[in-house]
């Protein structure tokens, strides 16, 4: 409940964009497969910057 305020990190903010990209993705997959393997490519390119940021969190 006192979330509701607060705002969403950096990470936060990349996870539900990469959510909505896989499921965008997985829509598009039965009906164009070229916009589903760009929504893909997309998701799989946060994945890095994810990580990085999630290193970076932990060593605090």
């Amino acid at each position: 409940m006192f979330n509701l305020f607060r705002k969403k990190s950096e990470i936060e903010k990349l996870e539900l964009k990469f959510k909505k990209l896989m499921s965008e993705w997985h829509e598009l997959s039965s009906i164009n497969r070229k916009l589903s393997d760009e929504k893909y490519a997309l998701a799989q390119a946060l994945i890095p910057r994810i990580d990085q940021l999630k290193k970076r969190h932990e060593a605090y």
